[in-house]
C-alpha cells in the first residue's frame, strides 16, 4: 500500500517544476526563528553554565561547600524549574497565546536572574534557580509551537531543528564562557551571574 502526497499536505513542494528550497527567502520567519529560538540558546546556557558557575558558588556560599546536598539543589533547581513551565506552557500557549507566552517566559527568567544576582544566601540562589527554570520551560514549549505555525510548509523542519542547534549552541556557549573565567582572575559570584 502507497500513500500518494499530494502538494502542500505535508511540506511537499509542488510537483510541477524545478523549485529549491530556500530558507534565507522570507527575512521576517527567519528572524522570528532566530528570536524564538533564544528560549532554546537559555535552556542550553543554563543547564551547561551552572558546572563552572559551583566553583565561585562554593566560594562566596561557605554552607555550600559544606554541603553535597546544597550543591546537588542549586544544580537540579533549574531542570525542576523547566519541568514545571513545560507542563504548564501549554495551557499559557492555549490561554495566552504564543507572543504572550514567549513574553512571560522572558520576565520569569529575567527576574529569575535578577534573584541569582542579588542573592545573600544559597537559599535565594536556589528560589532564583527555580525561577530561571519555570522560565527556560515555558520557552522551551512555545519556541518550537511558534516556529512551526509561523514557518512555511516547505522549510517548517529545518527551522523547527534551530530550537534544537541553539539548545546545544547555548551548551556550547555556557562551556567558553566557564573555560574563559577559569583561565581568568577569580571573580565574585554575583559579577558571574551578571555575565548570565
Amino acid at each position: 500500500m502507497t500513500i500518494d502526497l499530494v502538494p502542500g499536505s505535508s511540506g511537499l513542494i509542488d510537483a510541477g517544476g524545478d523549485k529549491k528550497i530556500t530558507y534565507f527567502s522570507n527575512k521576517y520567519v527567519l528572524g522570528l526563528t532566530v528570536i524564538a529560538g533564544i528560549g532554546g540558546l537559555l535552556f542550553g546556557y543554563d543547564t551547561g553554565v551552572i558546572s563552572g558557575a559551583l566553583l565561585y558558588i562554593r566560594d562566596d556560599f561557605k554552607a555550600v561547600d559544606q554541603s553535597s546536598v546544597l550543591q546537588e539543589t542549586i544544580v537540579s533547581m533549574a531542570l525542576l524549574g523547566a519541568i514545571i513551565g513545560a507542563a504548564t506552557g501549554g495551557w499559557i500557549n492555549d490561554t495566552h497565546g504564543r507572543k504572550s507566552a514567549t513574553l512571560i517566559a522572558d520576565v520569569i527568567f529575567a527576574i529569575g536572574s535578577f534573584v541569582m544576582a542579588s542573592a545573600p544566601d544559597p537559599y535565594v540562589l536556589i528560589f532564583g534557580r527555580l525561577l530561571v527554570g519555570i522560565g527556560v520551560g515555558i520557552a522551551s514549549v512555545t519556541a518550537p509551537m511558534y516556529i512551526a505555525e509561523a514557518a512555511p510548509s516547505e522549510i517548517r523542519g529545518g527551522l523547527v531543528s534551530t530550537n534544537v542547534l541553539m539548545i546545544t549552541g547555548g551548551q556550547f556557549l555556557s562551556y567558553l564562557v566557564n573555560h574563559g573565567f577559569t583561565q581568568g582572575p577569580k571573580v565574585s559570584f554575583a559579577y558571574f551571574l551578571l555575565a548570565n
